[in-house]
């Protein structure tokens, strides 16, 4: 039978008189006749069979026979999916197991076998009949007194022991369905009852009196998602007095504790709805720890819902394919959980990275071929980032790429490392590899070639194991999902395999209520989880920093004072705080910068300015270098005379103007201002100056030509417009995407230099640089053809010397150089050929086939050779 292997679940096993029905050596034991359990819960249909002779060949179990058609396989019926398991074999056993039963599978069951014999097939008569009922409360009695019954449509196996409940509280229990003593007639009290082990089954609560008792109705009793999803949990609740407080707990925990206080669930947990209304409970970046039940209580002023009502059980499951062998060659893929995912998902799968099938199945619809290279994966649609890791159908070395993290949450202004592992059969040979995000018909772009990242996108890590992209000055613009490709010589890995999903969040300070209250609540908030493990939160009071904690809410409540505002960061990354946000009003301290970093140009000028607002009027204000120890006017440090300006007024830009920028000037200022009865905090982060110069690097491209990049130490603000220059003339005009990019493409065997600058700081450009074997390979060459024209001159010579020449002599400077000797000496500077202009201007390195501007502190020996020639001193 093709039925899933889930699991360990609580199962009900009913044992009664087996019955035994067969002919001519064929039968079928069912080892109950009759089973009636709970809604919810899981049954083990227990069975056995003989055949006469020869192989069995299929097994499986139906409900439903038409005339003159074989029965349907029930592992093949949808409203089955994820709910069978076959603990039979081909040989005598035929046990099935149904988990997480429904009303409608109510049915008789039977089992069929099929052999490889002439006629050999055989079902089992009468079969198994089951009942699949709820639990109700019943009432009976007078006006003053009522009588409760535990209801059930059938007569539950097994002789259970049921457990009552009032007003969420656990009561008694009993073999009886019948409560023991009456019941008052008080309109505030409700009963629910349960059955030992089924505890979570339990009926819903009724009222003894009328529809407005305190009760509590969960959506649903049982849930089971994916690891890294989201998941809401729900129930309604109504009671006769109005609500105080309410909240979600652990029903595992000691104590009710409210999961929003939870270290466990910082950042994870927000309750959404209203009383009367579904009231949610909402976890997202689900963990396998998550796996719990959760129960929830509510208080009035003079009541309390109880702790010991059961809620729903959350179970938290990944996917993994299962590879079983089919016929010879081939195999079997199956998606298996650990529990039954909620709401009949339908599974896709994938094949060496590319999108293959969709199924309401969780088993693949065909064999697969035992391909040494190929590896499968699964996924459920709408979760497609949660997928399986994919598995060799053979071996250990198919094409596979596995990624560090399905989703990574950032912060705006930070760094990230999106990093992924990747195999292929030891007999390919990787001819590309490269990242991306955006892709077209299966027509990728490479990311480093995109403008959007231009100068924030590095290749971090580069093995033919893994690779690392590293993304720098995070924007909320780069959330989305990013994606490893790389391609054989044999084949390649397909882009439709998910990745690995970023999403870049700041700060922000949520304050409740909103409403006007004595009191207030102050919690650090994001749109996603951070990614950082444990993440510690940093908050300031008017710019000073106050306290650290690793939970996101601020662990005091604050007074709703007028003049104060609070801000959050996260430790390691101060300089990305959240914006300052009144307690109370609009009218209170804060200082708020225009931008967090700014990378600029060495020797030009830069304009660093927030706005600041209060309560009271100024009296004085300045801007300080935070890695000073006592905050100092920088208009009065000497380093900077001359340099800085102070603009600016109170609530409009203050800014702050340094000239003729330095390296020494990166540093992080910070603006404080003073009031009568104030001083705003020294410790509130303020903004990052970076001061660069301008480089070119060059790199291979395709062959025959070279890549020169712009580059700088930080990523440039306001995204510039580059412009080259060749042989010191503008390339072209900076409207030109062709030249306005900080990439260049050249011919590797070009012999001119190239710079570059930035627009409106054309006066700042990069040294220039030049492919230096070129002008090596002309230098060699010169070389040659001047030393063949010594050595003619110096033949000619001692040609004239043997037969007493008189134009030996004529030249007291001339070369005389001994005929027999093979060494030569410097040529007379007077009469130098032209080309020795040429070569001393060269400076190879003959290790190097880069472009780099000539250094006379690091030249060449061959330099040292080319000038001794010319006979210059250094």
């Amino acid at each position: 039978m093709a039925l899933r292997t889930a699991g360990s679940v609580l199962g009900v096993f009913v044992w009664s008189v087996a019955v035994v029905l067969g002919q001519d050596g064929w039968s079928v034991t069912y080892t109950t006749q009759s089973i009636c359990t709970l809604k919810g819960s899981t049954v083990d249909l227990f069975c056995s069979y003989t055949y006469p002779r020869g192989k069995v060949t299929t097994t499986f179990w139906f409900t439903e026979w038409g005339t003159g058609v074989e029965p349907e396989d029930l592992g093949q019926d949808p409203e089955y999916a994820g709910r069978l398991e076959y603990h039979g074999d081909k040989k005598k056993d035929c046990t099935l197991k149904i988990t997480d039963l429904r009303e409608r599978d109510s049915a008789t069951y039977k089992f069929r076998l099929l052999t490889d014999q002439e006629g050999g097939k055989f079902s089992g008569s009468p079969g198994a009949t089951l009942s699949v009922t709820g639990l109700q409360v019943k009432l009976t009695g007078g006006y003053q007194d009522k009588t409760l019954t535990c209801s059930t449509t059938c007569t539950l196996t097994d002789n259970p022991t049921y457990i009552w409940y009032k007003n969420g509280q656990h009561l008694d229990e009993s073999t009886s369905p019948q409560y023991k003593y009456s019941v008052s007639n008080d309109y505030d009290d409700s009963y629910s009852c349960a059955v030992k082990g089924h505890e979570d089954l339990h009926s819903p609560a009724v009222c003894v009196q009328g529809q407005r008792c305190y009760r509590v109705t969960n959506t649903k009793r049982r849930i089971c998602v994916l690891k890294g999803s989201t998941v809401d949990i729900s129930c309604t609740y109504v009671g006769y007095y109005s609500t105080t407080s309410s909240f979600w707990f652990r029903s595992d925990k000691s104590t009710p504790e409210d999961l929003t206080t939870d270290p466990g669930y910082a950042g994870r947990v927000e309750y959404t709805g209203t009383y009367k209304g579904p009231f949610t409970l909402r976890i997202t970046d689900l963990r396998e720890e998550d796996s719990a039940e959760y129960r929830f209580t509510f208080k009035t002023d003079n009541f309390d819902w109880g702790h010991s009502f059961p809620g729903t059980t959350l179970s938290v499951t990944d996917l993994q394919v299962k590879v079983t062998p089919a016929v010879e060659g081939q195999k079997t893929l199956t998606c298996i959980t650990t529990c039954t995912l909620t709401d009949n998902p339908t599974y896709i799968w994938y094949k060496n990275g590319q999108r293959l099938d969709e199924s309401t199945s969780p088993q693949y619809k065909d064999p697969v071929y035992s391909n040494y290279g190929d590896s499968y994966s699964c996924a459920v649609k709408g979760h497609e980032d949660h997928h399986s890791p994919a598995v060799c159908v053979v071996g250990e070395s198919c094409m596979n790429v596995t990624y560090t993290h399905q989703s990574i949450c950032a912060l705006k202004g930070s760094t990230v490392d999106i990093s992924c592992f990747y195999t292929h059969p030891s007999w390919h040979n990787v001819t590309e590899v490269s990242w991306f995000n955006k892709w077209e018909s299966g027509v990728t772009k490479d990311l480093s070639l995109n403008p959007e990242y231009a100068d924030r996108v590095e290749y971090h890590r580069q093995t033919e194991k893994d690779s690392t992209l590293r993304i720098t000055d995070l924007r909320e613009s780069d959330s989305t999902e990013y994606k490893f490709k790389f391609t054989t010589d044999e084949a390649r890995w397909g882009s439709s395999f998910p990745g690995t999903t970023l999403t870049v969040t700041g700060f922000q300070v949520e304050v409740t209520p909103k409403w006007s209250s004595e009191y207030k609540t102050l919690t650090c908030i994001t749109t996603c989880t951070l990614s950082n493990p444990n993440p510690i939160y940093i908050w300031y009071k008017n710019g000073q920093h106050l306290d650290e904690s690793t939970s996101p809410q601020y662990k005091d409540p604050v007074s709703s004072n007028h003049d104060d505002s609070y801000s959050c960061a996260v430790k390691g990354h101060e300089d990305l705080l959240s914006p300052a946000v009144c307690v109370q009003g609009q009218s209170c301290y804060r200082v708020t910068y225009t931008k967090r970093r700014i990378c600029v140009l060495k020797g030009s000028t830069v304009d660093i300015s927030c706005t600041y607002v209060g309560y009271y009027s100024t009296t004085s204000s300045f801007w300080f270098r935070s890695d000073k120890s006592t905050p100092e006017d920088l208009t009065r440090v000497p380093g900077y005379a001359g340099r800085v300006e102070h603009t600016g007024t109170y609530r409009g830009p203050s800014s702050l103007r340094i000239t003729d920028l330095r390296e020494e000037d990166s540093a992080e200022y910070r603006f404080t201002f003073k009031t009568n009865n104030f001083e705003w905090g020294h410790s509130f982060p303020g903004t990052t100056l970076s001061v660069t110069g301008l480089q070119v690097n060059v790199t291979p491209a395709v062959e025959g030509q070279k890549t020169l990049t712009c580059i700088t130490t930080c990523t440039l603000t306001d995204n510039p417009t580059y412009i080259w220059y060749k042989n010191g003339q503008r390339l072209d005009e900076p409207t030109s995407q062709q030249y306005s990019s900080n990439i260049l493409v050249v011919l590797g065997h070009s012999v001119d230099s190239y710079s570059c600058t930035v627009e409106h700081h054309e006066d700042l450009h990069s040294p220039a640089v030049w492919k230096q074997t070129s002008v090596l390979t002309a230098a060699v060459g010169i070389i040659v053809v001047v030393l063949v024209l010594i050595l003619c001159l110096s033949g000619l010579m001692c040609f004239r010397s043997f037969t007493g020449g008189s134009d030996a002599s004529t030249d007291t400077e001339s070369v005389r150089p001994d005929c027999n000797s093979d060494t030569y000496t410097a040529l007379n500077m007077r009469t130098m050929s032209p080309d020795y202009d040429t070569l001393i201007s060269v400076h190879p390195d003959p290790n190097s086939d880069t472009y780099t501007p000539l250094n006379m502190k690091t030249r060449s020996p061959e330099y040292d050779t080319l000038a001794n020639v010319r006979g210059i001193s250094h």
